[in-house]
């Protein structure tokens, strides 16, 4: 089934790096009883204030120490054990995320439950994506999330789908798939979180919980980008190392409330999507 079928624009075919910086401030001790720092002609201070910024050290050091062995290391608890009745699915658990690639998209997850939700996540991502509006990225992207028997027949259906010009001119996309001149095409799905609703092994089934902008920005678009939420349930198998897609389907919500916040400008909108990187690896 067609993603963009179940958003209700589709046709009637039918069917899913790195900004960083931070300060840091430097605390620096006293050497040799502090003569050689401060001067020969100054006495150290010698009060309880001292005494804090060293445990104050110590503190941050062990907590640093125990958050890095999170998960991880000989005698750690596993990370997918569920612990206190429960764990909540979506929370980080230290397992090493995966180091391949197919393209832009993640691969070469582990064969466990964490692996399976991070693989339907990700695919999640990638069908949901602008890609799958162009014929060589859509073939790529098929290729790499289903499992070899359904993926070619999920080729045909959905190069239907998103290839019918009466489709693309009903979102207002040109018969080739882009966006007119003046407008900036928005497709992208953002996990919220993932739980795991069935495992054995080499088959799970997996919901991913996810909010969806679609839409065209630009000052004369019809069809503003629009927020809407939905949660796809993955049905994955495990094939030659990596898992797979074999189907899923697609429900509504859950919606949360929306704020009184004032909808963004066009131009806000269309700089956002192109300035805001969207992820190659979730989870």
């Amino acid at each position: 089934m067609s993603l963009g079928d179940e958003h209700g624009y589709g046709s009637d075919t039918g069917r899913s790096d790195r900004v960083g910086g931070s300060g840091q401030t430097r605390t620096r001790l006293p050497e040799g009883g502090g003569s050689d720092v401060y001067g020969g002609a100054r006495r150290p201070v010698r009060t309880s204030r001292s005494l804090i910024t060293v445990m104050g050290v110590v503190v941050l050091l062990i907590a640093a120490i125990a958050f890095a062995n999170r998960g991880g290391g000989e005698g750690s608890p596993d990370p997918e054990a569920k612990q206190g009745g429960g764990s909540d699915p979506t929370a980080a658990t230290g397992i090493r995320p995966v180091e391949g690639k197919n393209g832009a998209i993640a691969s070469g997850f582990t064969q466990s439950e964490q692996g399976a939700q991070s693989a339907a996540t990700n695919y999640l991502v990638a069908l949901g994506s602008d890609g799958m509006y162009n014929k060589g990225r859509r073939h790529e992207i098929v290729s790499t999330v289903y499992a070899p028997e359904v993926a070619a027949t999920r080729q045909t259906d959905l190069d239907k789908a998103y290839s019918g010009e009466k489709f693309l001119t009903s979102i207002g996309l040109k018969p080739d798939g882009t966006a007119p001149n003046g407008l900036t095409f928005i497709s992208r799905f953002s996990p919220v979180g993932a739980k795991t609703e069935k495992f054995g092994g080499e088959t799970v089934s997996v919901s991913v919980w996810y909010s969806a902008l679609f839409g065209l920005a630009g000052e004369s678009s019809k069809n503003p980008v629009a927020e809407s939420w939905y949660t796809n349930a993955f049905e994955l198998k495990w094939i030659n190392g990596d898992w797979k897609v074999i189907d899923f389907t697609q429900k509504e919500g859950p919606t949360p409330v929306g704020r009184d916040q004032t909808a963004s400008s066009a131009e806000d909108m269309a700089d956002a999507v192109e300035k805001f990187g969207g992820f190659t690896y979730a989870r």
